[in-house]
């Protein structure tokens, strides 16, 4: 059987995090991550509550957005399980759900978020 990874993100104008005065290096990241296992053909979607909110009607996100709020998303749900909340995935958990080798994700990430806004 395939594995299957699902990430429902907070309600956000944009998944990459490059959208607005400041990027997220942790949106960048997992935006990244995210499109590279798609792209070698790894089964993970993300969905963001603003705009698939017909997504979170998954029954674990559900009652983990009823006990803990919205603030409990990132969520991270792997073959129908919930098995992350409050952060995303690291390259170490793909690397486990997926078995490959944990260094074949990893790509340099900004070390603090880069402020466009002018003072």
């Amino acid at each position: 059987m395939k594995t299957k990874v699902e990430i429902f993100d907070p309600a956000m104008c944009c998944p990459t995090g490059v959208c607005g005065p400041s990027v997220d290096p942790e949106l960048t990241r997992i935006s990244r991550t995210v499109m590279k296992l798609v792209n070698e053909g790894y089964d993970v979607t993300r969905y963001n509550l603003a705009q698939e909110p017909e997504q979170f009607t998954n029954t674990e996100v559900t009652k983990l957005m009823e006990e803990k709020g919205t603030e409990a998303l990132p969520a991270t749900v792997v073959d129908g399980k919930l098995v992350k909340a409050g952060n995303y995935p690291s390259f170490g958990e793909f690397a486990a759900w997926f078995d490959f080798n944990e260094s074949d994700l990893q790509v340099t990430t900004p070390k603090k978020k880069i402020d466009f806004t002018t003072k």
